[in-house]
């Protein structure tokens, strides 16, 4: 075996397809390598014994070089090379993630009689992540909440909601959002594309996203923890129920600010218990 390594993040979790470039003294490259999905390099090209300068190079990653020493056998053992996230910030491991309603809010904000804000949240929601594994951006979010869930508080004002003043849970029992694609804007926060489905109007909309950190729960499982606004017109939905009351003033905002404080489970189901 002519060079071995493994490329993993500052997590242990591992960086497959990293690609693993070997030079000598003089800058002349005598090997390129690729790691599996396992961040394995295993590579049977016999090396002149020397010194040699690895990189180590993968999308999403800051570049990493290290020194190597060929042996007489040919043989060059790399032992671990850590990437870091290109910006400094570790990000989930790849794979599906499931998020737990009972420790998330999705919630909206209105501006009340120009004076004051009403918040509401829904009660009933479900969603799931797809972390991809090699390019960050391709990532997926998938999200249907349940109209009917809606609660500000106040019996009253959460029927007229439901009414077809609103949302008209009757004909459009449910808010869908699917994204479509995902750029940095920092180094913990995203920008995520997407589509929003809700009173059968679909519209682009755009997630502000903070990542919070990954840790391990009390089940023994991976938790992440994401923190996301947006901001929405209620007339792009056809919601243009907009009684005035006396004073000239719109008794409920247009607009709308979403805020969405996420945990999510690693896994494609949730924790028992």
């Amino acid at each position: 075996m002519g060079l071995t390594a493994r490329i993993q993040t500052r997590d242990g979790w591992a960086v497959s397809h990293a690609v693993v470039t070997v030079t000598d003294t003089t800058g002349r490259q005598v090997l390129r390598a690729e790691a599996d999905a396992e961040g394995a390099v295993r590579d049977a090209t016999q090396l002149v014994p020397g010194a040699y300068t690895v990189i180590i190079m993968a999308v999403g990653f800051a570049p990493a070089a290290a020194g190597a020493i060929v042996t007489a056998s040919g043989r060059a053992e790399i032992g671990t090379v850590t990437l870091a996230r290109q910006g400094g910030t570790e990000l989930p491991p790849p794979g599906p993630w499931t998020v737990d309603p009972a420790h998330s809010t999705v919630g909206a904000v209105a501006q009340h009689l120009g004076i004051s804000s009403v918040r509401g949240r829904f009660t009933d929601f479900a969603a799931t992540i797809e972390i991809a594994p090699d390019d960050i951006t391709k990532s997926r979010v998938e999200a249907v909440i349940r109209a009917a869930s809606i609660d500000t508080g106040t019996a009253m004002r959460d029927t007229h909601l439901r009414s077809a003043d609103f949302l008209d849970v009757e004909r459009h029992p449910e808010i869908t959002y699917r994204s479509t694609g995902l750029t940095a804007s920092g180094a913990d926060h995203w920008t995520v594309h997407g589509e929003l489905a809700m009173h059968g109007v679909v519209r682009p909309v755009d997630l502000d996203l903070a990542y919070l950190g990954t840790g391990a729960d009390a089940w023994g499982g991976t938790r992440a923890a994401f923190r996301a606004t947006a901001e929405l017109r209620r007339d792009d939905f056809a919601m243009n129920y907009n009684q005035i009351v006396q004073a000239g003033i719109a008794a409920i905002g247009t607009t709308l600010k979403v805020e969405l404080d996420i945990q999510a489970v690693q896994g494609e189901t949730l924790p028992q218990g």
